[in-house]
């Protein structure tokens, strides 16, 4: 086998040789440093020729021996005390016999039930003082509660009098004059003593409702009315606004107001039984009261 036969082989190897020798340089220059001499390794120690010592002067050489030797100390044994002969006799043991055991055990047995019947005692009175304490604040506060409705139910009853004195006797029957007047089917005139006889409600502002016979038109008793049949089967009822003179009688109907759930063709028939409603005279009446009259229309009447 021949080599560097061609030119590629002849550069490969000039620069694989070139590269051999930028190695060996750069291991004689870059290359781990040496120690001269090379470090030691241990725990330096200090020159001396005996264990103890003291001073700051250091000696180069070892130390003279000196001049007297040191006597080591002498330890005398020492003698064991004689045992102390007491010139008491010894106390003889107390010997336990059954009698003196079931003794012992009885007083023990009294203790525990003497103790039990303390706690017991102790339980039971303070249950007792609780219980009691519980019973007078009960007491205090039903005393409290029953004055305190006394006292509202007082102030209650002078509030009533007084007002029944302002307004001249309110809710009483001490007028002079008759009759009877309201929705209820109690006897009586219900209302206010400071309200409008005219007006459409009994008590505060008018309230909601799909009103009656005559809605809006108290004061003026109960109307006579006649019906009229509608030319239409149809069932529903249908609200008329009325306006009634100081006579009593109908002057105006327009049906068909809020409220309506019947059809358009008892309108008619509506207004015309609107008309046929008459109240009783009242001269002291608005010139023109306003109100209501439902008619109801069923094909089974």
């Amino acid at each position: 086998m021949r080599y560097f036969e061609t030119k590629h082989q002849k550069h490969s190897a000039r620069l694989t040789t070139v590269i051999m020798l930028l190695l060996l340089l750069l291991l004689f220059v870059v290359g781990p440093g040496y120690m001269d001499p090379p470090l030691e390794y241990g725990v330096a120690v200090n020159f001396g020729t005996t264990d103890t010592g003291s001073g700051t002067v250091q000696p180069k050489k070892p130390l003279a021996p000196l001049s007297e030797p040191v006597s080591e100390p002498v330890v005398e044994p020492v003698k064991a005390a004689a045992p102390v002969q007491s010139s008491e006799p010894a106390a003889s043991e107390e010997v336990l016999t059954a009698e003196d055991l079931e003794t012992i055990a009885f007083k023990k047995a009294e203790a525990e039930t003497a103790k039990l019947k303390a706690d017991a005692d102790a339980k039971a009175k303070a249950k007792a003082d609780a219980e009691a304490k519980a019973k007078s604040k009960a007491d205090a506060e039903a005393k409290a509660e029953e004055e305190r409705l006394k006292k509202e139910a007082d102030i209650k009853a002078k509030k009533k009098q007084e007002l029944d004195a302002l307004m001249g006797g309110i809710g009483t029957n001490d007028g002079t004059d008759t009759g009877s007047e309201g929705d209820d089917d109690t006897a009586g005139d219900k209302g206010q003593l400071n309200g409008d006889p005219y007006a459409p409600s009994y008590f505060g502002s008018p309230g909601s409702g799909n009103g009656g016979v005559g809605y809006g038109l108290n004061g003026r008793g109960r109307p006579s009315k006649s019906k009229v049949i509608p030319d239409c089967d149809e069932e529903g009822k249908v609200v008329v606004e009325i306006h009634v003179n100081q006579n009593g009688s109908v002057v105006k109907a327009i049906a068909g107001k809020r409220g309506t759930t019947g059809d358009i063709c008892l309108y008619n028939a509506a207004k015309k039984t609107a008309l046929t409603h008459k109240w009783p005279a009242d001269s002291k009446a608005p010139a023109k009261q306003i109100g209501f009259v439902i008619v109801d229309f069923s094909v089974r009447q």
